[in-house]
């Protein structure tokens, strides 16, 4: 056998295993990742397509996890709301009680009180509805719902006695009831409240209705980003491992082909010169098990 071909089949086999150890790295990198694409070397361009969807995914999640904490923010206020309508509701019947021409002064004063204890409750209540620290119900609160496209921006009235008209900006109440002629205004501003408390309750629901369909939108989107990116990017783990396989037994091969042919390049051109020593072989060969 001739040095040149001795040498020809070294390249060559070494030219196969070193490409069957990349091959068998690149399949065990993609199963323990799950990826076909660990990084930008197994296809650039594949890869930033497959990132930026895995992006849009986390915007798209964020945006969902926004809408549903604005809503639990919306239920707060709602039943907050919701409360304040209750005692205005009460509070009408004690102005038509009030306005029963059968009370007499002793009665309009009882009647006052209660009017005083409900306009407090109304405040208290208002004051009490809070999240995270915020007042919902002061007029103060416009809640801006970060989406994937931009903010939706959900407005809260002011719900407090003097917001309802109730009460003047001395915290003084405007209901009278032992003026027997202003009884018939007082039910004006109480119906005046009670109308605008309702509206607020109404916008309160139409906008957690409306979360409530974007949060369903942005679940849907969320899935079909993540079906996207399972089709394009996941492995194919049987098919890799099978790959893993034949690039491990191509390997073996092409080391037992090397070892071979150093054996015969030791034979045919250092026989003559006395070879390589022992110790030198042994540790040449050690090298490549």
């Amino acid at each position: 056998m001739s040095i040149n071909s001795i040498l020809s089949g070294l390249n060559s086999s070494i030219r196969t295993y070193n490409t069957n150890s990349a091959a068998s790295a690149s399949s065990i990198q993609k199963i323990a990742t799950g990826s076909k694409y660990p990084s930008a070397s197994y296809g650039p361009a594949s890869y930033a397509i497959l990132q930026r969807t895995y992006s849009n995914i986390g915007a798209t999640n964020q945006a969902n996890a926004n809408t549903q904490n604005a809503n639990a923010m919306l239920n707060t206020a709602a039943g907050a709301a919701g409360n304040t309508v209750s005692m205005l509701t009460s509070l009408r019947s004690t102005l038509l009680n009030a306005a029963n021409g059968t009370n007499g002064d002793v009665d309009l004063s009882t009647l006052q009180k209660s009017v005083s204890q409900t306009i407090a409750g109304i405040d208290e209540n208002a004051a009490n509805a809070t999240y995270n620290g915020k007042q919902l119900l002061d007029g103060s609160q416009s809640i801006a719902v970060q989406g994937v496209d931009g903010y939706t921006n959900v407005n809260i009235g002011n719900l407090t006695s003097q917001g309802l008209g109730l009460t003047d900006s001395q915290g003084k109440s405007t209901i009278d009831l032992t003026d027997k002629s202003s009884i018939s205004s007082a039910l004006d501003k109480v119906d005046s409240a009670l109308n605008t408390a309702l509206d607020q309750t109404t916008s309160i629901g139409a906008a957690q209705q409306g979360l409530g369909y974007q949060s369903s939108n942005l679940t849907t989107q969320a899935e079909n980003l993540y079906d996207t990116a399972s089709t394009e990017g996941d492995t194919d783990i049987a098919k890799e491992a099978t790959n893993l396989a034949s690039s491990n037994t191509l390997q073996q091969t092409a080391l037992f082909a090397i070892k071979q042919g150093l054996q015969n390049f030791n034979q045919s051109v250092m026989g003559p010169l006395g070879g390589i020593n022992n110790h030198s072989r042994g540790a040449a060969l050690k090298m490549l098990s």
